[in-house]
């Protein structure tokens, strides 16, 4: 007598689920938003920024130069020599030509200081220098 039990037993397949093709896909998706991602340097300091109210944001912001109130340089969270900034400037052009300069300054920084930056920042071959700025705030 044939038991049905017993051959539907010895139709059963193992079934086995293949991970492998996931952790690629993961693993490539890593990697493509690693490579998309632009990183943003941080200057290393804390200002206050002048109110403006006509203030805009710029998308690509990479290259950032900060001014204390005491008028002290910094890029990338390291304090520089002003007469270094235009080489600085040039390095990190180097790494990014399409980078645009933005001069974080302190609002009681004084404009000498400024200037002296955004002209080095010039020279160094940068198309683009702005200044950063707050947007007005209601109360003031």
């Amino acid at each position: 007598m044939l038991n049905i039990a017993q051959s539907r037993r010895s139709l059963r397949k193992t079934v086995d689920i293949n991970i492998a093709p996931l952790i690629d896909m993961v693993f490539i998706l890593l990697i493509f938003f690693l490579v998309t991602t632009s990183f943003v340097r941080e200057t290393g300091i804390d200002v206050h920024r002048p109110v403006a109210g006509t203030a805009t944001s710029k998308e690509k912001a990479t290259i950032l130069v900060g001014i204390t109130a005491d008028n002290r340089v910094f890029m990338e969270k390291r304090q520089i020599d002003i007469r270094a900034v235009g080489v600085n400037i040039e390095r990190a052009m180097a790494e990014n030509p399409e980078g645009q300069v933005v001069v974080v300054a302190d609002k009681d920084s004084s404009t000498g200081t400024v200037i002296t930056v955004m002209d080095a920042a010039r020279m160094a071959g940068a198309k683009s220098v702005s200044l950063a700025a707050s947007l007005e705030q209601e109360g003031f």
